[in-house]
């Protein structure tokens, strides 16, 4: 796993910008590892970190899942997961935001209610003298 890190920081320290067809994991001089090296290394972490050994694919879906569900904007998660599109990433993880039409429908709700609307006004008219 940090054999990618390695190589980034690697090309970064030489002046040598990364290709759009560089590997995201590879030695240091940009050769590709033998297949089973990052998710050896990324099971290893995980034990090391005392949690649960997931593949790494399924940890950036958790990762995505997850900031999702705290409300982060899907703009922001879309460049974090490198989707070309957002439309990739709403179209990936519209089931864990179920809820959001129902918090929008709630939002607008109150924001035109007429208790809302009230408090507004009377707050208003009390500034205004």
């Amino acid at each position: 796993m940090l054999a990618g890190i390695v190589t980034f920081t690697l090309h970064a320290a030489l002046g040598i910008p990364l290709k759009e067809d560089s590997l995201v994991f590879s030695t240091p001089d940009g050769k590709p590892l033998r297949p089973n090296t990052v998710s050896r290394a990324w099971a290893m972490m995980a034990v090391r970190a005392g949690v649960k050994v997931i593949r790494l694919h399924d940890a950036r879906h958790t990762h995505a899942s997850l900031m999702l569900k705290q409300g982060v904007h899907p703009k922001i998660v879309q460049e974090r997961l490198g989707h070309t599109s957002i439309q990739i990433t709403l179209d990936t993880y519209s089931h864990v935001t179920p809820g959001l039409q129902e918090a929008a429908a709630k939002g607008f709700e109150k924001l035109v209610s007429p208790r809302y609307n009230n408090l507004v006004e009377n707050e208003a008219v009390e500034n205004h003298y």
